[in-house]
Protein backbone atom coordinates (compact mmCIF):
# COMPACT_ATOMS: atom_id res chain seq x y z
CA UNK A 1 0.00 0.00 0.00
CA UNK A 2 1.14 3.53 -0.81
CA UNK A 3 0.49 5.70 2.22
CA UNK A 4 -0.76 9.20 1.42
CA UNK A 5 -1.26 12.35 3.52
CA UNK A 6 -3.46 15.20 2.24
CA UNK A 7 -2.66 18.78 3.26
CA UNK A 8 -5.13 21.49 2.19
CA UNK A 9 -7.13 24.13 4.04
CA UNK A 10 -10.31 23.30 2.10
CA UNK A 11 -12.08 20.42 3.81
CA UNK A 12 -14.32 19.76 0.80
CA UNK A 13 -11.31 19.45 -1.51
CA UNK A 14 -9.63 17.03 0.91
CA UNK A 15 -12.81 14.95 1.12
CA UNK A 16 -12.94 14.61 -2.67
CA UNK A 17 -9.30 13.57 -2.92
CA UNK A 18 -9.69 11.17 0.00
CA UNK A 19 -12.63 9.42 -1.69
CA UNK A 20 -10.70 9.18 -4.95
CA UNK A 21 -7.56 7.78 -3.32
CA UNK A 22 -9.55 5.38 -1.11
CA UNK A 23 -11.18 3.89 -4.20
CA UNK A 24 -7.83 2.43 -5.28
CA UNK A 25 -6.69 -0.95 -3.91
CA UNK A 26 -3.03 0.09 -3.68
CA UNK A 27 -3.50 3.54 -2.12
CA UNK A 28 -4.42 4.55 1.42
CA UNK A 29 -5.01 7.96 3.03
CA UNK A 30 -3.32 7.76 6.44
CA UNK A 31 -3.74 11.38 7.52
CA UNK A 32 -4.98 14.87 6.70
CA UNK A 33 -4.08 18.39 7.74
CA UNK A 34 -5.64 21.80 7.19
CA UNK A 35 -2.44 23.84 7.36
CA UNK A 36 1.31 23.41 7.21
CA UNK A 37 1.87 23.41 10.97
CA UNK A 38 -0.64 20.62 11.46
CA UNK A 39 0.97 18.77 8.54
CA UNK A 40 4.30 18.59 10.37
CA UNK A 41 2.70 16.62 13.20
CA UNK A 42 0.57 14.42 10.92
CA UNK A 43 3.54 13.47 8.75
CA UNK A 44 5.67 12.69 11.80
CA UNK A 45 2.97 10.44 13.28
CA UNK A 46 1.84 8.63 10.14
CA UNK A 47 5.12 8.39 8.16
CA UNK A 48 3.49 8.50 4.71
CA UNK A 49 5.12 7.65 1.40
CA UNK A 50 3.62 10.60 -0.48
CA UNK A 51 2.28 13.98 0.69
CA UNK A 52 -0.05 16.09 -1.44
CA UNK A 53 0.70 19.61 -0.18
CA UNK A 54 -1.27 22.75 -0.95
CA UNK A 55 0.97 25.79 -1.41
CA UNK A 56 -1.22 28.55 0.05
CA UNK A 57 -2.63 27.88 3.52
CA UNK A 58 -3.14 29.78 6.78
CA UNK A 59 -0.96 29.40 9.90
CA UNK A 60 1.94 27.88 7.92
CA UNK A 61 2.11 27.75 4.15
CA UNK A 62 3.06 24.71 2.09
CA UNK A 63 6.52 26.02 1.24
CA UNK A 64 7.58 26.33 4.86
CA UNK A 65 6.08 22.96 5.77
CA UNK A 66 7.73 21.28 2.78
CA UNK A 67 11.15 22.63 3.70
CA UNK A 68 10.80 21.36 7.28
CA UNK A 69 9.54 17.93 6.26
CA UNK A 70 12.28 17.42 3.67
CA UNK A 71 14.92 18.33 6.24
CA UNK A 72 13.96 15.28 8.31
CA UNK A 73 15.59 11.85 7.92
CA UNK A 74 13.96 9.66 5.24
CA UNK A 75 11.31 12.19 4.22
CA UNK A 76 8.29 11.31 2.08
CA UNK A 77 7.88 12.41 -1.50
CA UNK A 78 6.00 15.71 -1.66
CA UNK A 79 3.83 16.88 -4.53
CA UNK A 80 2.70 20.50 -4.47
CA UNK A 81 -0.91 21.38 -5.29
CA UNK A 82 -1.47 24.67 -7.07
CA UNK A 83 -4.19 26.48 -9.01
CA UNK A 84 -1.68 28.18 -11.36
CA UNK A 85 0.21 26.65 -14.31
CA UNK A 86 3.11 29.04 -13.80
CA UNK A 87 3.45 29.40 -10.05
CA UNK A 88 6.64 30.90 -8.62
CA UNK A 89 5.89 29.24 -5.27
CA UNK A 90 5.80 25.83 -6.99
CA UNK A 91 9.18 26.58 -8.55
CA UNK A 92 10.59 27.43 -5.11
CA UNK A 93 9.16 24.23 -3.63
CA UNK A 94 10.77 22.10 -6.35
CA UNK A 95 14.10 23.80 -5.71
CA UNK A 96 13.66 22.82 -2.05
CA UNK A 97 13.25 19.18 -3.07
CA UNK A 98 9.54 18.65 -3.80
CA UNK A 99 9.00 15.95 -6.43
CA UNK A 100 6.77 18.03 -8.67
CA UNK A 101 3.49 19.86 -8.80
CA UNK A 102 -0.11 19.20 -9.81
CA UNK A 103 -2.87 21.56 -10.76
CA UNK A 104 -5.87 21.25 -8.46
CA UNK A 105 -8.15 20.73 -11.45
CA UNK A 106 -6.05 17.85 -12.85
CA UNK A 107 -7.94 14.82 -14.11
CA UNK A 108 -8.52 12.25 -11.34
CA UNK A 109 -6.66 9.54 -13.26
CA UNK A 110 -3.67 11.84 -13.67
CA UNK A 111 -3.59 12.56 -9.94
CA UNK A 112 -3.67 8.84 -9.11
CA UNK A 113 -0.95 8.11 -11.66
CA UNK A 114 1.12 10.96 -10.23
CA UNK A 115 1.00 9.48 -6.73
CA UNK A 116 2.20 6.12 -8.03
CA UNK A 117 4.86 7.70 -10.25
CA UNK A 118 6.34 9.78 -7.45
CA UNK A 119 6.27 6.85 -5.06
CA UNK A 120 8.18 4.67 -7.54
CA UNK A 121 10.94 7.26 -7.74
CA UNK A 122 11.71 6.07 -11.25
CA UNK A 123 10.23 9.02 -13.09
CA UNK A 124 8.69 12.39 -12.48
CA UNK A 125 5.46 14.30 -12.78
CA UNK A 126 5.31 16.41 -15.93
CA UNK A 127 9.00 17.08 -16.50
CA UNK A 128 7.93 19.19 -19.47
CA UNK A 129 5.66 21.26 -17.21
CA UNK A 130 8.53 21.64 -14.76
CA UNK A 131 10.70 22.91 -17.61
CA UNK A 132 8.06 25.47 -18.59
CA UNK A 133 7.88 26.57 -14.96
CA UNK A 134 11.62 27.14 -14.67
CA UNK A 135 11.85 28.88 -18.02
CA UNK A 136 9.34 31.38 -16.68
CA UNK A 137 11.09 31.88 -13.34
CA UNK A 138 14.70 31.53 -14.45
CA UNK A 139 17.37 33.00 -12.22
CA UNK A 140 20.97 33.94 -13.00
CA UNK A 141 22.83 30.67 -13.67
CA UNK A 142 25.33 29.35 -11.16
CA UNK A 143 28.79 28.02 -12.14
CA UNK A 144 28.67 24.48 -13.53
CA UNK A 145 29.84 22.09 -10.78
CA UNK A 146 32.80 19.77 -11.29
CA UNK A 147 30.71 16.60 -11.24
CA UNK A 148 29.03 17.61 -14.51
CA UNK A 149 32.40 17.26 -16.27
CA UNK A 150 32.45 13.62 -15.17
CA UNK A 151 29.56 12.80 -17.51
CA UNK A 152 30.50 11.06 -20.75
CA UNK A 153 29.61 12.70 -24.08
CA UNK A 154 26.69 10.29 -24.44
CA UNK A 155 25.47 11.04 -20.93
CA UNK A 156 25.57 14.77 -21.66
CA UNK A 157 23.44 14.20 -24.75
CA UNK A 158 20.89 12.24 -22.70
CA UNK A 159 21.07 14.86 -19.94
CA UNK A 160 20.23 17.65 -22.40
CA UNK A 161 17.22 15.77 -23.77
CA UNK A 162 15.93 14.90 -20.30
CA UNK A 163 16.38 18.54 -19.25
CA UNK A 164 14.09 19.49 -22.14
CA UNK A 165 11.38 17.32 -20.59
CA UNK A 166 11.60 14.35 -22.96
CA UNK A 167 10.48 11.00 -21.55
CA UNK A 168 12.60 7.82 -21.73
CA UNK A 169 10.56 6.57 -24.69
CA UNK A 170 10.96 9.89 -26.53
CA UNK A 171 14.72 9.90 -25.92
CA UNK A 172 14.96 6.27 -27.03
CA UNK A 173 13.15 7.00 -30.31
CA UNK A 174 15.22 10.10 -30.99
CA UNK A 175 18.58 8.48 -30.23
CA UNK A 176 17.78 4.99 -31.65
CA UNK A 177 18.28 3.37 -28.26
CA UNK A 178 16.22 0.95 -26.20
CA UNK A 179 14.23 2.39 -23.29
CA UNK A 180 16.24 0.15 -20.96
CA UNK A 181 19.47 1.74 -22.21
CA UNK A 182 18.08 5.23 -21.73
CA UNK A 183 16.93 4.32 -18.23
CA UNK A 184 20.45 3.09 -17.42
CA UNK A 185 21.97 6.33 -18.71
CA UNK A 186 19.52 8.42 -16.66
CA UNK A 187 20.31 6.41 -13.53
CA UNK A 188 24.04 6.96 -14.01
CA UNK A 189 23.54 10.68 -14.65
CA UNK A 190 21.45 11.08 -11.49
CA UNK A 191 24.04 9.16 -9.49
CA UNK A 192 27.01 11.17 -10.78
CA UNK A 193 25.25 14.49 -10.17
CA UNK A 194 23.81 13.37 -6.79
CA UNK A 195 20.26 14.11 -7.95
CA UNK A 196 17.18 12.31 -6.68
CA UNK A 197 14.99 12.27 -9.78
CA UNK A 198 14.28 13.87 -13.15
CA UNK A 199 12.64 16.92 -11.61
CA UNK A 200 15.92 17.64 -9.85
CA UNK A 201 17.72 17.08 -13.16
CA UNK A 202 15.59 19.79 -14.80
CA UNK A 203 16.24 22.12 -11.86
CA UNK A 204 19.99 21.41 -12.04
CA UNK A 205 20.02 22.20 -15.75
CA UNK A 206 18.28 25.53 -15.30
CA UNK A 207 20.25 26.56 -12.23
CA UNK A 208 23.54 26.03 -14.05
CA UNK A 209 22.56 27.36 -17.48
CA UNK A 210 22.58 23.91 -19.09
CA UNK A 211 18.96 23.85 -20.29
Amino acid sequence: MIRVVLVDDQALFRAGIRMLVASQPDLEVVGEAGDGKEALDVVRMTRPDVVLMDIRMPVMDGLTATAEILARPEPPRIVMLTTFDLDEAAARAIRQGASGFLLKDADPEFLLAAIRTVHSGSSVIAASATRDLFEHFAEAPKPVPAQYTELTDREREIFALAARGLSNSEIAAREYLSEATVKTHISRILSKLALRDRVQLVVFAFEHGLA
